[in-house]
């Protein structure tokens, strides 16, 4: 039986190891912290239960999707649960509850913008075709060769699919308020970039936010998590937790030996599940990389965030489960991410009270308050810039809810640039990978698989499809499907 080692256990890596298993490979993954999920952990503290990363459940047929290829469903592992609102956007002097549906969704804009819903639904009957063929057609694509893109279909779509246009251009086609561009501009943040530099093609996203809807699994994201390691267990891969591993041994063209610092295993194949740059620089002699320093220096990266995880002693009136506060300059704070990268002056910034649906995550009376504002990579990053920009945040968020918050705190911890490097060896302290420009879409962004070495191969947000938890499961997928055909077992 070929052996099969995965080096990380975060979405992407999970994802191909059950692949993997599910073919007939014995598969081993290894995690460097101690528990599986990368940066989909849990942290508990009195009584309180943070999921520390992903926060937002969108494009449920992924999830159904991957489970379904097991002959499972995601109620066989989590109930979900579809948000009605499904967030709340916080604009000056204004507050706009975001409402479940097609139809309600343009009610609401087109009280803002006379004539909004008719372009809502001929913007979303372009973004339902995005959608069906770019998942289709693009996103299951390892991106090693323009010719996977050679279908009918794709060529006969290719000016439908607007890949050579921004979603920044596209957008105001349809409308011209500024707050209704700012709301549909928003999920394309989860892509890494402006949506000056982001293509069209990505109007898919509000495809999925509008029409496919938030949803939450109840006890939070981390289920999804023990859903998969419960599924891989199911599979017969094994996992060894609090095993960093610390370099590659090489043969013959071939990775035979995954050094960690627990001891070394014997590898038929391995596959990268870690951060990327980091197995490039940390874990391969040079000679053997895909990719110089330069190459990496020259990417553009996703942002990173400040988190702040904080419990609080009593109740919140004035949020919802999802707030995205948009109440200073859209623009500015995008400049400061992605032009001049600096802290910002004055951020946007998301908040999460998750105990507002699942009481299970705070002690009776309280509740769980979750934090992010979004931060240009590498960034010196030290504790007294993470305490200024809290009370910057906290001071603008308790304005908008009529209510003093931070002296009812009794729970808080940071989280930011340092922190995704010791934990994970992000590169530049990114949270999200590798951003989807069209200069770094499918074929252009870092290869799948290594091209000096003839059994490593790469899964996660930095190579294909992209950052976020539907690509990495699609990532997860991709890359055990080119293993499979590369190094295929025997059958009896």
């Amino acid at each position: 039986m070929k052996e099969v080692i995965v080096i990380g256990s975060g979405f992407a890596g999970l994802s191909a190891a059950c692949f993997l298993a599910k073919e007939g490979y014995h598969v081993r993954v290894l995690e460097k912290n101690d528990s599986p999920g990368g940066r989909c952990r849990v942290w508990e503290q009195d009584g309180f239960r943070f999921d520390m990363g992903p926060s937002w459940y969108w494009m449920p047929d992924v999830f159904d999707h991957f489970f379904a290829s097991f002959g499972k469903k995601t109620s066989d592992y989590y109930e979900l649960m579809r948000l009605d609102p499904s967030y709340r956007v916080f604009f000056p002097e204004e507050i706009w509850d975001i409402p479940s549906g097609t139809d309600a969704f343009g009610d609401l804009l087109e009280i803002r913008e006379k004539g909004a819903k008719k372009q809502l639904d001929l913007f979303l009957e372009e973004a339902k075709y995005k959608y069906e063929v770019g998942m289709g057609s693009l996103v299951f694509k390892p991106g090693r060769s323009v010719l996977e893109f050679a279908n009918w279909r794709v060529i006969r779509s290719v000016f439908r699919l607007d890949l050579f246009k921004s979603i920044s251009v596209h957008l105001r086609r349809f409308f011209r308020d500024k707050k209704i561009l700012n709301l549909l501009e928003f999920p394309v943040l989860f892509l890494g970039a402006k949506p000056q530099q982001t293509p069209a093609l990505y109007s898919l996203m509000n495809y999925a936010d509008i029409a496919l809807g938030t949803w939450y699994p109840k006890k939070g994201m981390y289920e999804i998590v023990s859903g998969m390691y419960k599924l891989a267990m199911e599979l017969g891969v094994e996992f060894d937790f609090n095993a960093e591993v610390t370099g590659l041994s090489i043969r013959n063209n071939q990775v035979t030996r995954v050094e960690t610092n627990k001891g070394f295993y014997v590898a038929d194949i391995v596959v990268g599940g870690a951060d990327y740059q980091h197995i490039e620089s940390k874990l391969l002699p040079e000679a053997f990389r895909n990719y110089s320093e330069t190459y990496w220096e020259t990417r553009t990266m996703a942002p990173s965030s400040l988190l702040f995880y904080l419990g609080v002693n009593k109740k919140i009136s004035g949020l919802l489960h999802h707030n995205l506060f948009f109440d200073t300059d859209f623009d500015a704070h995008a400049e400061a991410i992605y032009d001049t990268p600096k802290w910002p002056d004055k951020p946007l910034f998301y908040a999460s009270c998750p105990s507002l649906t699942d009481p299970t995550l705070a002690p009776e009376g309280m509740e769980n308050l979750f934090i992010l504002i979004p931060l240009a990579p590498g960034l010196k990053d030290d504790e007294v810039t993470r305490e200024k920009c809290y009370h910057l945040v906290m001071e603008r968020l308790e304005k908008r809810v009529g209510a003093d918050i931070r002296t009812s705190v009794v729970v808080k911890r940071s989280y930011a640039m340092m922190d995704f490097v010791t934990d994970y060896h992000s590169y530049k302290g990114n949270a999200y990978g590798l951003a989807n420009t069209l200069r770094q879409t499918a074929i252009l962004k870092p290869s799948i698989k290594n091209k000096k070495l003839n059994n490593l191969y790469y899964t996660g947000q930095l190579t294909v499809p992209g950052p976020g938890v539907p690509p990495s499961l699609i990532s997860g997928e991709v890359v055990s499907r080119e293993i499979s055909r590369e190094h295929p077992i025997s059958k009896p």
